[in-house]
């Protein structure tokens, strides 16, 4: 894994011009989930180029495919089927529990990237892992009106910025469908606001949603597995 990661900053700074904010706001040591909005297919590479630490990126599993594959599965990226998937958010998990990073957009769709809507499963990441979530806001990716597949040429000017860590747990008395509930909508306010503050801080705005968005689940949402 450790060869990709000078292969996300070349992404970052030689191909395209990224400006990184909030890196201090990474915990240095520890199990850390990013949660990032999704505007474009570049989002994960982006966000692996730009973090201060190396992740794993949950992918949806139909790029796992050819040499794409092989170069996803060979950097340690994830399969997920977005149609519900226990054993990806059991393999993050895993990752989580051994002190690495995970990766997820939890619109689970390329849209507007807002974050209106978020799936449960990063919620059910946090709550059974105990690991920080640190909403990351992606801008430049694509723009305005372009089309949702569309490859952004070279050199244009990318924005992504890491947002103050959260950590949720369950709460005495309360039941697992609450705590999921709860802690997905704490996400969704955080990532949103993030999102929102990132957009007036950089100039960069968010691209038109190109699409109408279907929420994917993309690990289901197992509110009551433990």
């Amino acid at each position: 894994m450790s060869w990709s990661r000078p292969v996300g900053w070349i992404l970052d700074h030689l191909i395209y011009r990224t400006t990184v904010a909030g890196k201090a706001n990474v915990p240095t040591g520890g199990p850390v989930i990013f949660a990032a909005n999704h505007i474009s297919f570049l989002d994960g590479p982006v966000m692996f180029g730009a973090s201060p630490r190396p992740m794993h990126i949950l992918v949806k599993q139909e790029m796992f495919k050819g040499f794409l594959g092989q170069v996803l599965t060979a950097s340690g990226q994830l399969p997920v089927d977005r149609r519900g998937d226990r054993a990806a958010l059991q393999r993050s998990k895993d990752l989580l529990d051994a002190g690495r990073c995970v990766g997820i957009l939890p619109e689970g769709t390329r849209g507007s990237g807002d974050a209106s809507d978020i799936n449960g499963g990063v919620a059910w990441l946090a709550l059974n892992s105990g690991a920080p979530v640190v909403p990351v806001a992606i801008l430049g990716t694509r723009i305005g009106d372009e089309h949702l597949d569309l490859v952004p040429r070279p050199g244009r000017r990318f924005h992504v910025s890491f947002g103050t860590a959260l950590t949720l747990a369950r709460r005495a008395g309360e039941s697992g469908r609450a705590s999921m509930d709860r802690a997905a909508d704490e996400i969704r306010s955080a990532l949103a606001g993030h999102v929102r503050d990132a957009v007036q801080l950089s100039g960069q705005p968010l691209p038109f949603a190109g699409t109408s968005k279907e929420l994917t689940a993309v690990a289901g949402t197992p509110a009551d597995h433990h």
